[in-house]
């Protein structure tokens, strides 16, 4: 099964596409992460699809969709995902995959809408105090270009204002969670790697049930770079089912 759809939210069409065998299993949803559109999660999609049925969308102004004249902040991406996902008729709860900033989206609707989701996988997921804890270790001309990368969707506030919100929001979620850390990302020095898997093992804690995996060959896109991780956590978590 394959469908593609277009879902009218506030003033804009968000593009949405569903693929997958139907057999019974919660649907897995994906977001992706900052100025990514669905496409980022090609190289595991049809693989998932055999598995169950997978819901890909682009967040407004990306990829396929209309623009928004909302604020580009998680908490009016979740409103979005609600409507999104009411549209699309999937059956709840569904489990939320969430790479990078697409990783505070998907904490934030689990813990604004907890009778949706049955499972939680952040993949190389951006940590709520990323600015204070983790910017600051690295080189001046690393920060500048951080801080450069904020044009295609949200500005650097926005974004910022969105890891305020996850702060704001923190509660411990009766969920299953599996957190997927990148263990060889460019750019970075042994301690600022230790220090980053350090503060992704940390986000274990805002669940009762988490588990904790390094991605020793994967650079940021872990779905990229080893594709089979996320297949096999996802596999994992359908195995409650």
């Amino acid at each position: 099964m394959k469908k593609e759809m277009f879902i009218q939210i506030n003033d804009g069409k968000l593009f949405a596409k569903l693929v997958g065998e139907n057999i019974g299993k919660p649907t897995i949803v994906m977001d992706a992460g900052y100025g990514d559109y669905s496409k980022s999660w090609d190289s595991v999609i049809s693989e998932l699809s055999l598995i169950t049925d997978v819901l890909i969308y682009d967040r407004a102004g990306l990829g396929k969709s209309e623009s928004s004249s909302r604020p580009r902040t998680s908490k009016e991406m979740i409103l979005e995902l609600k409507e999104l996902v009411k549209g699309t008729k999937i059956s709840l709860p569904f489990i939320l995959v969430g790479h990078s900033f697409g990783g505070v989206n998907a904490r934030l609707y689990a813990t604004e809408y907890p009778n949706d989701v049955c499972g939680l996988i952040l993949v190389d997921s951006t940590p709520e105090d990323y600015r204070e804890k983790f910017l600051p270790t690295m080189e001046d001309e690393f920060q500048r270009a951080y801080k450069k990368q904020f044009v295609h969707e949200g500005n650097y506030d926005e974004f910022m204002e969105s890891l305020k919100q996850l702060k704001e929001s923190r509660s411990k979620l009766n969920v299953p969670l599996i957190v997927l850390s990148a263990g060889k990302k460019a750019y970075y020095s042994k301690e600022s790697q230790q220090l980053w898997n350090e503060m992704q093992r940390e986000l274990l804690e805002i669940s009762t049930k988490g588990e904790f995996v390094i991605a020793e060959n994967s650079a940021h896109y872990i779905q990229n770079d080893e594709p089979e991780i996320v297949v096999n956590a996802v596999k994992r978590l359908l195995s409650n089912f």
